[in-house]
């Protein structure tokens, strides 16, 4: 990823974070992948008052991603109205594994832009071959 690819990233994922519906706690994230011919998909979170219902900015943009079929998924850029670091939760990490094994996810805060990989965070994914079932 070039310097310009990584800005691109984070300014589609920071006009995301504008679009997030959050009445409930006035968090506000803002996701956007980037596809290996430069394609972006971007989410933002969006809150139910019912907890579970919500839906967090990662897995929106990745839906999207995944629905096209385009091209391969390379990185993930992830912001938050607070300005701090926002990580992925746990079920964002596990679905980014699933489908972008090798993704880059890069984090912004007021203090600067972090990369990780999928691996550093989800050190111990929960696997396909572990269910002893073939994908349908």
């Amino acid at each position: 990823m070039t310097t310009k690819d990584i800005e691109l990233l984070i300014n589609s994922a920071e006009t995301a974070m504008e679009n997030a519906i959050a009445p409930y706690s006035g968090f506000k994230v803002g996701a956007s992948l980037m596809t290996k011919t430069k394609r972006l998909y971007s989410g933002s979170n969006i809150e139910n008052p019912s907890v579970m219902l919500s839906t967090c900015a990662e897995r929106i943009a990745l839906m999207k991603a995944l629905t096209s079929k385009k091209d391969t998924l390379k990185a993930i850029a992830i912001v938050s109205s607070d300005g701090a670091y926002c990580f992925p939760c746990g079920a964002c990490r596990q679905m980014l594994f699933e489908f972008a094994p090798d993704i880059s996810i890069y984090l912004k805060s007021k203090e600067g832009i972090k990369r990780f990989s999928i691996q550093e965070l989800l050190p111990n994914p929960f696997i396909r071959g572990r269910l002893n079932m073939e994908a349908r």
